[in-house]
């Protein structure tokens, strides 16, 4: 794991490409590099977090034997080995055992479509001196990041947008019409990002640069929504039982692969659940594995995650986490983060990844799980709702006491429920219920779910004209997958969305601020494709989401243990922002920037400012995007 950074400059700058690997050090605090043409004007850097051959022989930036050839490469590729033995029968030879050479030699080989023999998470950089041309490329699922901005002549690349910050021709104009996503969203959907001219990189797709012509073409090389649309499997459930457990354990166990101590974050859950488990019953060392835990027990899933690492004999480490501890960690948010992002569970996985830190320098985690094997609450609520707008009596019905109910009262129905039955995060699920079931298109009830902030109150508390404009995002492929089963049509939109925007960013700074590389074993492309092709009866079964992860983990875990409603990382935010926050959150509102911005109505926004002098909060997370925005803008 590691950080890239470069550019493209008619003027040789090695002050600026030095300050721009030094900013985003945390990425790879164990060496750093630069390389320099100045025929072509390309500059490169790297930081360099050693995990795969930690000698020298494995600095980069990267030059091939025959100096044609340069890359700068961060994430892994675990299947390397074999690529490498492939590559030694055609003659090439390696003077590491890095698989940043093979990538490297691959390409010299194979050009850019020796992509597809890679499993793994990566965005690399490679410099063909013959062809004279730059390529810039991220993995298919998009664990790891990368940036682009383009004005004029100016080509900038980097992990980290910070970087830009330290070259002289970058411009920092915030790009005010996506800023509407990010109140919506809580992050910025790709390919946008907070600035005008500056992108990312989506998942699955390459950037050419001619250095002759100075323009570039972007290129899609994978798609998870093409297995999406071929045909389902005809196979008996047994046999996809085999299959899949047969592709879980090659996976997790490829990201074992390392030469520094390797461990697992163990939250409780069925994903967690199911990577270690698998993973310690094929292995005769014990895993090392993490978490943190919470004083308050709506949201402390420490005890399940515990009582598993005894049950699998891992070598569990357990620390509980203060509010002090997830305070102290708000005023970092906005260095890591580089842009707004207001996923507040970033605090506790920032925690989790400080407590790996201390004894591993790689963690699994098990982030993916439900966007391909169907985990989340939204699926199993639009599925009822769409059933139910066939009996337009029964939808009405539903509408008319959803649309009575408050969160006071649904949250005293969920405290009347059986322990089995009581929903973790009820009054935020009920609220996207709400905003679902007042949705008037299949379109818009996905978006409103997906939403962590209801369209009808950013509708009026935004200043007129500020609409989002979906077809710019991947959220524009609703359409293109209509004819899928609603179900699969779901998950295949939160793979390019919610899961590499938020979830991976999210890991991704959260690991990386502690210089920690996160491996993400359920996003092994080969498990993607594969479950896109399983019918959705098996995805879905016994009203039951994960239906097939959880018959593979009965194997080795309880169901009593394991079966349990869905918690997630998250924190007690509106109690904070009565408490401890509340002052920031009104200095935020308050904020002369968001005047200056002109984003809100202030009679709307005023409404808010007085209801929380008043110890009245509507719209806690709305308040946590204002304040990260307003944190941002004054950091950046």
């Amino acid at each position: 794991m590691c950080g890239i950074v470069g550019f493209i400059s008619n003027n040789q700058d090695k002050k600026s490409l030095e300050k721009m690997v030094q900013i985003q050090a945390h990425r790879g605090p164990d060496d750093n590099g630069i390389f320099i043409d100045e025929k072509t004007g390309v500059h490169l850097g790297h930081n360099r977090l050693s995990i795969q051959d930690t000698s020298s022989h494995a600095h980069q930036p990267f030059v091939s034997s025959c100096q044609n050839y340069t890359i700068i490469f961060n994430g892994e590729v675990y299947n390397f080995q074999s690529i490498k033995k492939e590559l030694e029968t055609l003659g090439h030879t390696f003077r590491s055992n890095s698989d940043t050479e093979v990538i490297l030699y691959a390409y010299k080989e194979w050009g850019i479509e020796s992509v597809h023999k890679f499993i793994g998470m990566f965005a690399f950089v490679i410099y063909d001196e013959i062809a004279q041309k730059l390529f810039l490329l991220r993995d298919r699922a998009g664990v790891k990041p990368l940036y682009y901005y383009h004005k004029a002549e100016t080509f900038l690349f980097s992990s980290e947008i910070k970087s830009f910050h330290e070259h002289p021709n970058f411009s920092k104009k915030i790009n005010k019409e996506i800023l509407p996503f990010y109140f919506q969203f809580a992050y910025i959907p790709a390919p946008y990002t907070i600035y005008e001219n500056c992108f990312k990189l989506k998942p699955a797709h390459y950037i050419e640069y001619d250095l002759n012509t100075k323009n570039y073409t972007i290129h899609k090389y994978w798609d998870i929504h093409d297995f999406y649309l071929m045909n389902k499997f005809e196979k008996s459930e047994k046999k996809i039982l085999q299959e899949l457990e047969a592709l879980l354990l090659e996976s997790c166990q490829l990201r074992l692969v390392s030469d520094v101590p390797v461990g697992v974050f163990l939250s409780g859950g069925y994903d967690s659940s199911a990577v270690t488990s698998v993973l310690q019953k094929n292995q005769k060392n014990k895993l090392n594995t993490f978490t943190i835990g919470f004083e308050e027990k709506e949201f402390n899933e420490a005890n399940d995650a515990q009582q598993i690492a005894q049950l699998l004999g891992t070598n569990h480490t357990e620390q509980y986490c203060t509010q002090e501890e997830m305070l102290a960690l708000i005023d970092d948010l906005s260095f890591y983060y580089d842009e707004p992002f207001a996923d507040d569970s970033a605090l506790p996985t920032m925690l989790v990844s400080q407590l790996a830190k201390q004894k591993v320098t790689v963690a699994l985690s098990a982030d993916g799980g439900d966007e391909i094997f169907f985990g989340y609450s939204k699926y199993f609520a639009l599925k009822e709702m769409m059933e139910l707008k066939s009996s337009k009596i029964k939808y009405k019905l539903l509408k008319l006491v959803i649309n009575l109910l408050n969160e006071q009262s649904i949250t005293i129905l969920n405290n009347l429920l059986p322990k089995s039955k009581k929903q973790a995060n009820i009054v935020t699920k009920f609220n996207k219920f709400k905003s679902m079931i007042n949705s008037p298109t299949e379109e818009e009830m996905f978006i409103n779910a997906s939403s962590k902030v209801e369209g009808d109150f950013l509708n009026k508390i935004l200043q007129e004209g500020q609409f989002q404009n979906f077809q710019k995002t991947a959220f524009r492929d609703f359409k293109k997958l209509e004819n899928l089963d609603k179900l699969d049509q779901m998950m295949a939109m939160d793979y390019k969305t919610f899961m590499v925007d938020d979830v991976l960013c999210k890991v991704d700074r959260a690991s990386m601020s502690v210089s920690l590389e996160g491996r993400e074993p359920l996003l092994d492309h080969r498990l993607a494709e594969y479950m896109a092709r399983v019918p959705v009866e098996l995805k879905y079964k016994q009203n039951k989401g994960k239906y097939l992860l959880r018959e593979i983990l009965k194997k080795h875990i309880p169901t009593s243990l394991s079966d349990k409603p869905k918690a997630g990382f998250t924190v007690p935010l509106k109690s904070w922002l009565l408490g401890e926050l509340k002052q920031t959150a009104l200095d935020a509102l308050e904020s002369t920037l968001l005047k200056e911005d002109a984003l809100f109505k202030e009679k709307e926004l005023q409404k808010i400012i007085d209801d929380l002098k008043k110890n009245k909060i509507k719209n806690p997370t709305f308040i946590w995007m204002v304040m990260m925005y307003v944190q941002w803008r004054k950091r950046w």
